[in-house]
């Protein structure tokens, strides 16, 4: 029992010990500019609450929006190479580009070809998702247990229904393992979208603000960037394991 009370009180723990660590460094002489004390970012929330808030819901909306599309291009992909071994040799190298070309390098041309409104972003994390939800897939699709291949043949199990029943089963653990990655990293393409051009946004208030001066906007802005993205994964994190629940846990 007491170690269950510690998964929720250590982050606690930690977010306490953060703040007070915070506000030992801004008793040194740092100018407010350049680090804000936790009390006055704490008063730009609140005061900025409805403005945050409503530019919060455009970011979540682009991060929703490019785990979709990263997760259903992802599984179409890794079910495609699986069952083609030609598509395979042609798709694996552009994945592998995809990902050594820099997400920066390829921003202000998606902001250029979809316009500063949502499209862009969504591509943006579309794309830095696509690539750990098709390669932990595909891995498990094709390291499904021989044994078990064996047995449904034996029981002349069809093809769909060996992919259905055994290789998709099999491959479940991987799949939420890649999910894992990408909803800890889809925050990362809105926001870089953001920075290079938007009318919205998480990323898009602390541009403006960091042109003003409003460091503790920044940071409130940040702030609600990594709750959310921590709500994020907590919240896949936990309906992988309630949807997995055969898969031990090692936790």
């Amino acid at each position: 029992m007491m170690s269950k009370n510690m998964v929720y009180v250590r982050p606690v723990i930690i977010f306490v010990g953060i703040l007070v660590l915070w506000y030992l460094v801004t008793l040194s002489g740092i100018p407010s500019y350049m680090l804000p004390t936790p009390l006055s970012v704490g008063e730009a929330l609140w005061d900025g609450r409805g403005y945050l808030f409503h530019h919060m819901l455009i970011t979540l909306s682009e991060i929703g929006l490019g785990l979709l599309g990263g997760l259903v291009l992802g599984s179409i992909s890794a079910l495609a190479m699986m069952f083609s071994p030609g598509l395979q040799r042609w798709l694996m190298p552009i994945l592998i580009i995809s990902q050594a070309i820099p997400v920066f390098a390829l921003a202000p041309l998606l902001v250029l070809w979809f316009g500063f409104g949502m499209a862009s972003k969504v591509v943006m994390a579309t794309l830095i998702i696509f690539f750990p939800v098709t390669a932990s897939f595909f891995d498990g699709l094709r390291r499904t247990e021989p044994g078990w291949l064996e047995l449904a043949k034996t029981m002349n199990a069809t093809s769909w229904a060996e992919l259905r029943d055994v290789r998709l089963v099999a491959a479940l653990p991987s799949f939420g393992s890649g999910l894992r990655v990408a909803a800890a990293v889809a925050p990362i393409g809105a926001i870089i979208g953001e920075w290079v051009g938007s009318s919205g946004g998480l990323g898009y208030v602390m541009l403006n603000a960091n042109a003003r001066i409003q460091t503790e906007v920044c940071f409130a802005a940040l702030f609600l960037l990594a709750l959310m993205a921590i709500a994020l994964y907590q919240g896949v994190d936990y309906a992988l394991k309630r949807a997995l629940y055969w898969v031990p846990d090692s936790n």
